[in-house]
C-alpha cells in the first residue's frame, strides 16, 4: 500500500504492478509502473487502441543452471517497453496487448540448455486480461525474451506470466 500511495504522487505514473511468471525451470518476479500516451487509434464502436510506456525490475531464478539439477541461478532484469492495447474506451472489462522492448539482465542466463550471450535482450509478450472497475485488473501473458540474433547462443526464454494491476 506504501508503494502505491508514494507511486500516486509521481508524476507520469499511471499504474503500478506486480508479475509472476514461470518457464522451463526458472521463475520471474517483477514490479513495475506505466505511463499512459493519453492517445487513442482505430476507435470504432467503444473500442480503440491505446498504448503505453512500461518501466520495470525483477529477478529470475532458475533451478537447473549449467544444465545441473539443483544447482541455482539468480539474476536481475530492467526493462523499458512500449505496450499497444486494444479495450473499450470506458477502460473496463476485457483487453488484448503486445509490446516488444529493451531488457537488461545483470549476467549472462544460463539455464536448463538455455543460454542467452548477452546482458541485452529484447523482451515481447502478447497478453488477454480484464479489468474490474477503474483501478484493478488481472492478465495473462506469454512472454519471451532473446537476443534478437545479435550473438550465439540464442536459445531464448519464454515466461507465462499472472499480472495484478492497480492504476491511479
Amino acid at each position: 500500500m506504501l508503494a502505491m500511495q508514494s507511486a500516486q504522487a509521481a508524476p507520469g505514473i499511471d499504474t503500478v504492478y506486480t508479475e509472476f511468471g514461470g518457464g522451463s525451470k526458472v521463475r520471474m518476479l517483477r514490479a513495475g509502473a506505466t505511463s499512459d500516451w493519453d492517445q487513442r487509434w482505430f476507435q470504432s464502436n467503444g473500442t480503440s487502441v491505446r498504448a503505453y510506456w512500461d518501466v520495470s525490475a525483477g529477478a529470475w531464478r532458475g533451478s537447473q543452471a549449467r544444465n545441473v539439477p539443483g544447482a541455482h541461478q539468480n539474476l536481475m532484469d530492467v526493462g523499458l517497453t512500449p505496450v499497444f492495447r486494444f479495450q473499450r474506451d470506458d477502460g473496463q472489462g476485457f483487453y488484448a496487448e503486445a509490446g516488444i522492448g529493451a531488457h537488461l539482465l545483470s549476467k549472462k542466463y544460463d539455464n536448463n540448455d538455455d543460454k542467452l550471450s548477452t546482458a541485452f535482450q529484447f523482451g515481447d509478450h502478447i497478453g488477454v486480461g480484464y479489468v474490474f472497475d477503474k483501478n484493478w485488473e488481472v492478465a495473462l501473458k506469454y512472454q519471451h525474451f532473446s537476443n534478437g540474433g545479435i550473438k550465439k547462443p540464442n536459445s531464448g526464454v519464454d515466461f507465462g506470466v499472472v499480472k495484478l494491476s492497480y492504476r491511479f
